[in-house]
């Protein structure tokens, strides 16, 4: 008998002491990818119409109210069980599917950014009834976090897959306060593996770190009086402003290179004729450790009292948010890259690139831009270890307690700056819905595989468990302290 012959009647013995539904008990990989792969396809109008609501809507942070109604009715009706209003935030929402372990989490965001209102144009042109913008795209997040659990619930009875399919809805992200408060409020305690993603300029996985924030306020009280008939009457809350800034500003020459520290007067007084009685200015202050970051924020504090004492006013300061920066996780940053290059880059026809080489016009002029291409349509190979972002994010304080790890896909021109008006342009665009539908997979791939493989959950938790030794997760927000109502 020829040796291929005995090998098959090994493997005929061998499968004839397998469980009868041994098959059936193993979910067939490919054909789950097919499904998830094909639905998404079949709904890509919808989600596209529903990131064309989002980025119409243009809601900053704490008040995504219509934003955040369109994800939840979706959902919804998709059959996900919702909970609104978590965490004391009305544009908060939890939505889950499946039930039992592992729980993965997926993070949506939704809110836009202020002054940024632009049309889908190549020339800043801003759009007549709103002033912000979404110079991040968050409208294209929320709405591919969400095409991703959709896929995962089509697919989740079909064939018979087990755990728990979470989507996080995580307002006011520009302000670092929506992930914080519903980490305060213990809403990830149970999450297993966390996934997110985010607009940007390249197709890449996220392993990499970020800058960690403590967002404040700090409101200065004086006396009011007219300023030129009884100026000696009046202390003025203005000043106490300015001289903190002053002092801040020399800080600035003491701290590392890589801290940042920036602010505006959100209330500089009424009109120059009266002694401003009321002065406000707002504050972050970031660094690539949160220790630093909060160090940096002591002396700050410090800046303010001698501020106050130098105008004769009293200063009072609120803490709207405290971020830690992100910790990578190698396993799932692998995890998803492979997924990513299974997908591949969005494919860009002439108009997105046209629309993208118009978009890029000013910044030659303005930045003197040396980008040849006008999108990119490759995705990067992962570094040999972790990059340091130059932005914050709250998935940093997620990622403090769940391994976590995520993607970037093109939605925007290259070389576009972030928080511009290039970016809220491609992201009514075609090509940030390309881009949306590549995360959207991606995303859906990565946690079904997350769903069937044990193993690749544990890897990601050993990786985390390493990274997180000796390293306790402190905060300077106030014990029982509630989400900001607003952000101003």
């Amino acid at each position: 008998m020829r040796r291929w012959a005995l090998s098959l009647l090994a493997v005929a013995i061998s499968l004839s002491f397998l469980p009868a539904d041994y098959a059936a008990d193993q979910p067939a990989g490919a054909s789950v990818e097919k499904d998830i792969l094909a639905h998404l396809d079949s709904i890509e109008k919808d989600l596209i119409d529903v990131n064309q609501d989002i980025w119409t809507y243009a809601e900053v942070g704490l008040e995504e109210h219509r934003s955040a109604a369109r994800l939840v009715g979706v959902l919804k009706k998709a059959g996900f069980r919702i909970k609104e209003g978590v965490a004391d935030m009305p544009t908060a929402f939890i939505a889950e599917y499946g039930e039992g372990a592992p729980v993965i989490g997926i993070l949506a965001e939704y809110d836009a950014l202020p002054e940024l209102s632009q049309e889908v144009t190549g020339t800043k042109k801003p759009a007549k009834g709103r002033t912000a913008g979404h110079g991040c795209g968050h409208c294209a997040l929320g709405t591919g976090s969400m095409g991703a659990a959709l896929a995962l619930k089509h697919v989740y009875d079909k064939h018979k897959l087990k755990g728990t399919i979470r989507v996080y809805g995580t307002p006011a992200e520009e302000t670092l306060i929506g992930k914080v408060y519903m980490l305060l409020a213990g809403l990830f305690r149970d999450l297993d593996i966390c996934l997110h993603w985010h607009p940007g300029n390249r197709n890449r996985t996220y392993y990499s770190t970020s800058k960690a924030m403590v967002s404040a306020k700090f409101t200065f009280h004086g006396i009011a009086a007219h300023a030129s008939g009884s100026p000696d009457k009046g202390k003025s809350a203005l000043d106490g402003v300015e001289l903190m800034n002053v002092g801040a500003n020399f800080m600035r020459e003491h701290i590392k290179e890589t801290s940042r520290i920036h602010y505006v007067i959100t209330n500089g007084g009424g009109q120059p004729n009266v002694v401003p009685a009321t002065a406000q200015v707002w504050y972050y202050v970031r660094a690539n450790d949160h220790g630093d970051a909060v160090a940096h924020f002591d002396w700050l504090k410090d800046i303010a009292e001698g501020g106050a004492k130098m105008s004769r006013t009293k200063v009072a300061m609120q803490i709207d948010a405290d971020c830690h920066e992100i910790i990578p996780n190698l396993p799932l940053s692998r995890l998803v890259l492979r997924n990513l290059n299974k997908v591949g880059a969005p494919n860009f026809d002439d108009a997105d690139r046209d629309l993208a080489t118009q978009l890029q016009t000013a910044l030659h002029a303005d930045f003197g831009l040396k980008d040849k291409k006008p999108l990119h349509d490759e995705v990067d190979e992962l570094p040999p270890a972790p990059y340091q972002d130059g932005g914050s994010t709250d998935v940093g304080d997620v990622s403090w307690h769940v391994p976590t790890a995520g993607l970037s896909t093109a939605c925007f021109a290259l070389g576009s700056p972030g928080h511009s008006w290039q970016n809220v342009a491609a992201a009514g665009s075609p090509i940030a819905h390309k881009g949306m539908m590549v995360a959207a997979k991606v995303l859906a791939l990565s946690a079904v595989e997350l769903m069937q493989d044990p193993l690749a959950v544990k890897d990601a938790r050993a990786d985390f468990d390493k990274r997180m030794k000796d390293r306790p997760y402190t905060t300077i927000i106030p014990k029982g302290q509630k989400a900001p109502k607003a952000i101003r």
